[in-house]
């Protein structure tokens, strides 16, 4: 099956496509990998609605995508930006294709492995909204947000490091001091819920086991695309 990105950052969106790639060669054999289009509006078409806070507008560049890949022989969708699912609800019913949710995927994950309280990393907008704790609390486990201070440092990093391939030591230590702190209450795994975390954080440095939405998502594409699971 053709899969369809729905870009949002270029690193995030990079980080998706190499992971499907990867991965298909496991199901499929050497160098093979499911078909893949990626649209990809601006960033900063989706971002001046963002901090307007209307998620209907960043839907509807989310549908413009929607439909340019579906006339590109797309199968389903997916969108390695975690924060704009916060649109999705908006778009859902206008769709052309069905979406693959990213936060549906890394809930089945932190189920699967036995967690039950669950850190959530990522922008400010994605931390303060229900994309994760209503997919969360929809399988029984709990969740901490990041408070008020930690959210703003976070998106800083995210926002003028991360998504501008600028990786420091800085923001590696934001980040690890942010899930210890999560740690200490008593949360047993961490959501790395914006698509360019995995780039700085991983098991190796983590405080706490990592769900890496990004390439969640694309694992979970790859099995659908190649039939290896039936939803």
């Amino acid at each position: 099956m053709h899969i369809g990105i729905v870009a949002g950052s270029a690193e995030g969106a990079a980080l998706c496509y190499r992971t499907i790639a990867h991965e298909g060669a496991k199901h499929l054999g050497l160098y093979a990998h499911p078909e893949v289009t990626m649209n990809s509006i601006p960033l900063a078409d989706y971002q001046k609605h963002i901090d307007r806070d209307d998620w209907p507008a960043v839907g509807d560049l989310m549908l413009r995508s929607a439909q340019t890949l579906a006339q590109a022989g797309a199968a389903f969708l997916i969108c390695p930006d975690n924060t704009m699912h916060r649109a999705l609800p908006f778009i859902d019913s206008r769709s052309p294709l069905p979406w693959l949710h990213i936060a549906a995927v890394v809930a089945g994950e932190a189920t699967h492995r036995g967690f039950h309280r669950i850190g959530l990393l990522g922008t400010k907008w994605l931390v303060a909204s229900e994309v994760y704790p209503d997919q969360l609390t929809a399988r029984g486990l709990h969740y901490l947000r990041p408070n008020e201070n930690e959210r703003e440092a976070i998106n800083r990093f995210i926002m003028q490091e991360l998504v501008n391939g600028i990786f420091s030591p800085a923001a590696i230590a934001c980040h690890h001091q942010v899930i210890a702190r999560m740690k200490a209450e008593g949360c047993d795994a961490v959501v790395l819920g914006c698509t360019e975390i995995p780039l700085i954080m991983n098991d190796a440095n983590s405080p706490l086991p990592t769900l890496d939405s990004t390439r969640l998502l694309a694992r979970a594409a790859v099995l659908r695309a190649t039939n290896n699971v039936s939803s």
